[in-house]
């Protein structure tokens, strides 16, 4: 067979089509793939077990600091179908994750993607290790950031086809966005904003009855609202009350800034996961900016201008075209990518300023950017993001697919594999007694029977009530401790991790390259008594799981 032939073969297997399903079905693959390989985080704990109570008990009522409602509800429609389980409470993170690359398809299908730029920006979402790692991680902000993308979605094909159900579509993405979390707001301001710009300047066609969809697009955001808040009416006060308290509550934690970084901490975070997605959109705000505001190289092209007339000699038509200087047309894409230059700078900023700097709240900077990465898709920008893929997928490898502790700010306070030792010890014991604060994720891990076995005192207590219980383990926190108990031997577990800046802040550019380094914990003291070990099948001297330090 020719070449020419073999080409026509293989041609079928390149088209647009195939490729944008290859991508889709990596993306699958990279969030469903081993997704209970890690223990659940600590908040991922706490969220499985408000799941886990409200579909055994019925009880749920909205606390801003657990965030809203809807995740609970559907993780909880998740145990009642299949049963309560790490791999379970995971499945719905994964699959709106991967729905959002979809997403990116209709955006190309509505014309404001190209081909190239459709792949590309697909191909981001789904190699990208903070949406890998977010989407296999039981928490708010994928479902969040889903809900964006669907907002956006609606909206675009509503200005495209002018239909109500498209407005619709978009008030019940709204609503279970503001069902979520108590950051929604912030997008959707966002959108207001440049709603009210397209109303202004009228640069695409609004359809005539925008006023009507609106206000009705509204009422079923705030109907769903009202539905999940009031817990299907069972807590009608929370609809009154609930704003409020969501308000008092995040102000606060702003104002203590429990979880505290610089204004740069996400710009550090893009530089660790996502750099070639940070260097594409800076970039390609810069080519808009040349494109629209020819202010920025004004001079330049004026000196290239006068001395092309003077080598041209006075009067000679001069080699540089005045037309250079004209802006580029603004288009239903130009308009898109400006809004997602708005998204984008909007949400570093607002992120910036909140006093909570917290690893998953990258993902609501990261999508824009993504888009924004994409504008002006050429050969070489093309080739550079394909090249930068290898390193997005080397890190997401690392950060998620490793049954190890990593030394990565990714994973916030993640409970220790050294926590797979304890629990197989709590397994072979009759009683446990939990003398400290810092216990999560116990509670998920020995919810139902295993309940029964487990002492929680939410603090250190002393030896006689110990000892009145005569449990075959206790568990302390190592800081607030016993130095020995009577009729038990004593080993020191860590129960969750972090990367500790203060200790890698003298070797980052190793830190960079190597991801390693010492890390920051909480430990714990287990007592037990003797042969427990042997009972568990755990042979002494044992070696923790391992970590990557």
């Amino acid at each position: 067979m020719t070449a020419a032939g073999i080409a026509q073969r293989i041609r079928p297997f390149f088209s647009f089509h195939t490729l944008f399903f290859l991508i889709l079905l990596g993306g699958f693959l990279l969030r469903f793939i081993c997704l209970d390989l890690k223990l659940l985080h600590h908040d991922e704990a706490i969220h499985a077990w408000f799941a886990y109570e409200l579909v055994t008990k019925g009880a749920y009522v909205y606390d801003p600091m657990y965030h809203g409602p809807l995740l609970y509800y559907l993780t909880a429609g998740m145990f009642f179908v299949f049963g309560q389980s790490d791999l379970i409470a995971r499945l719905l993170p994964a699959l709106f994750g991967t729905a959002i690359i979809p997403l990116v398809y209709a955006i190309y299908r509505l014309g404001y993607l190209d081909r190239c730029q459709a792949l590309i920006a697909a191909l981001f979402i789904a190699v990208s290790p903070d949406l890998v790692y977010f989407s296999r991680f039981l928490r708010h902000d994928i479902f969040q950031l889903f809900f964006s993308v669907l907002v956006l979605v609606a909206l675009l094909a509503y200005l495209e086809r002018g239909k109500m159900r498209y407005a619709l579509l978009a008030g019940l993405a709204i609503g279970g966005g503001m069902c979520l979390k108590e950051d929604m707001p912030l997008f959707l301001v966002i959108i207001a904003v440049f709603g009210l710009f397209l109303l202004w300047k009228r640069p695409v066609p609004i359809p005539r009855t925008w006023m009507r969809d609106t206000l009705l697009s509204v009422l079923l955001a705030v109907g769903i609202m009202a539905v999940f808040y009031s817990s299907f009416g069972v807590h009608p006060e929370i609809l009154l009350t609930g704003l409020e308290k969501a308000y008092t509550h995040w102000a606060a934690m702003h104002g203590m800034c429990r979880i505290c970084g610089p204004w740069f901490f996400y710009i550090l975070l893009f530089l660790l996961y996502e750099v070639p997605i940070f260097i594409l959109a800076l970039f390609g705000v810069i080519q808009f900016a040349d494109r629209h505001n020819p202010v920025p190289s004004w001079i330049a092209r004026a000196k290239a201008f006068l001395a092309a007339r003077r080598n041209a000699g006075e009067g000679e038509h001069s080699p540089v075209s005045r037309a250079s200087f004209i802006p580029a047309a603004w288009n239903k894409k130009e308009l898109f990518f400006l809004f997602c230059i708005i998204w984008f700078l909007a949400a570093l900023a607002a992120y910036a300023y909140i006093g909570e700097k917290v690893p998953w709240l990258i993902i609501h900077q990261l999508l824009p950017a993504i888009f924004i990465s994409v504008y002006l898709m050429g050969r070489k920008k093309a080739v550079f993001a394909l090249a930068g893929c290898i390193f997005l997928l080397l890190l997401t490898w690392h950060v998620a697919f490793i049954p190890a502790d990593v030394n990565e700010p990714i994973v916030q306070v993640q409970n220790s594999e050294d926590m797979r030792l304890v629990m197989a010890l709590i397994d072979v014991s009759d009683s446990v007694a939990v003398a400290s604060e810092n216990y999560w994720p116990l509670p998920w891990y020995y919810r139902g029977e295993g309940w029964s076995r487990m002492h929680f005192y939410g603090k250190i207590v002393d030896e006689g009530t110990i000892y009145s219980v005569d449990p075959d383990m206790v568990i302390t926190h190592d800081q607030a401790s016993f130095v020995s108990l009577a009729g038990y031997e004593k080993h020191t577990f860590k129960l969750s991790y972090w990367f500790s800046i203060y200790d890698n802040e003298n070797r980052l550019p190793e830190y960079y390259v190597m991801r390693d380094g010492k890390m920051g914990s909480i430990n714990i003291d287990v007592f037990t008594k003797p042969g427990l070990y042997e009972k568990a099948g755990i042979s002494l001297p044992f070696t923790p799981y391992p970590s990557i330090s």
